[in-house]
């Protein structure tokens, strides 16, 4: 098997295959599979435990998946991952993911985007370099064994195809340039997401989606490079300078209150701002979830209210995220250990 990338999705993959006895060769471009952009992820991850007994359940994290993406999402996939979510989480402890826990010891959920029930399973503001250096050691130990063959800095060139199905792949070395060509019985692609589709993102300019393009170009089916995950809670963009924008996690939006000024263009202090001119747009629109409404609707709204005069910053295009709330209720500790 050929699996190219060494992200979450990719490392697992290559240590779950080479654990039900499968040879594999995996590739990656950074130096290291530690250094997949899957290490970015912040916020956490959803399973259908229930563990907060406050009526999740398999059908309900189907459903919300599905509309969170637009109901355009395909449902029988959405249905597998909503079923093995609770394994996935089973998976990432038993190979060492040091989720957050309850004083008694057992693992906690919080809230997040989306939902309307606490699903998400988290280590601290770090869950995706915590799962990455799990599916990481699982790696590890199947290259000890042997079962894995790890090729660090090389590049995908091209897919090999033999009567139509993909039997290998040619690669490049990024440091020295040498082509070499391998043969499996399977290749698999995880090779992250299209960040260009958008001007300025959160994720990495390295997802540029070429591996996945040079695989439509040579037949594979290509569908819906547009949904790519986009972030509503990020540091404001600064200037013309930026090519990407600084990711703060999603969960904040668990215990912060987005709102902007009522009146256009005060450039008052946040705190100086009565409760009575400030918009709390998100908890008006959207009173069922507030403010954590889906990212894609979040994004939407912030921009409603930007282009609508009422952003603020230095540029306009941002908006308040609020904690003043959550440190009186629960203290300003507490906010800080999430």
């Amino acid at each position: 098997m050929i699996v190219v990338g060494s992200g979450l999705a990719g490392a697992s993959a290559s240590a779950t295959l080479a654990e039900l006895g499968y040879k594999v060769k995996c590739f990656c471009y950074q130096d290291s599979p530690r250094r997949a952009h899957s290490i970015a992820a912040q916020g956490g991850i959803n399973a259908a435990k229930n563990y907060q007994n406050d009526g999740d359940s398999v059908h309900r994290l189907f459903y919300d998946t599905i509309k969170g993406g637009d109901f355009r999402a395909r449902e029988a996939n959405v249905h597998r991952l909503a079923e093995i979510s609770r394994n996935i989480i089973d998976q990432c402890v038993a190979q060492g993911v040091p989720f957050a826990r309850e004083y008694s010891g057992y693992l906690t959920n919080r809230s997040f985007g989306g939902a309307q029930v606490s699903r998400t399973f988290y280590a601290r503001g770090q869950t995706g370099q915590q799962l990455l250096l799990g599916a990481y050691q699982a790696l590890s130990r199947q290259i000890g064994l042997g079962n894995v063959q790890m090729f660090p800095r090389t590049e995908f060139q091209d897919l090999v195809l033999v009567d139509g199905h993909a039997k290998g792949v040619i690669m490049r070395h990024v440091t020295t340039g040498e082509l070499s060509r391998h043969s499996a019985d399977a290749v698999i692609l995880a090779t992250g997401g299209y960040c260009p589709v958008f001007y300025l993102s959160t994720n990495a300019v390295g997802c540029n989606v070429t591996a996945t393009y040079r695989a439509h170009k040579k037949g594979a089916t290509f569908a819906n490079p547009c949904y790519t995950q986009i972030h509503p809670t990020c540091i404001p963009v600064s200037g013309d300078h930026q090519s990407k924008l600084t990711l703060m996690s999603e969960s904040l939006r668990n215990d912060g209150r987005v709102w902007v000024p009522k009146q256009k263009g005060d450039q008052r202090k946040p705190w100086d701002i009565p409760e009575a001119e400030r918009d709390y747009f998100l908890e008006r629109k959207y009173p069922s979830f507030g403010n954590l409404a889906p990212r894609d609707i979040a994004s939407r709204a912030a921009k409603e209210a930007c282009d609508a005069g009422l952003g603020v910053g230095p540029t306009g295009y941002g908006v308040f995220l609020d904690f003043a709330d959550s440190i009186q209720r629960m203290g300003e500790h507490s906010v800080k250990e999430k």
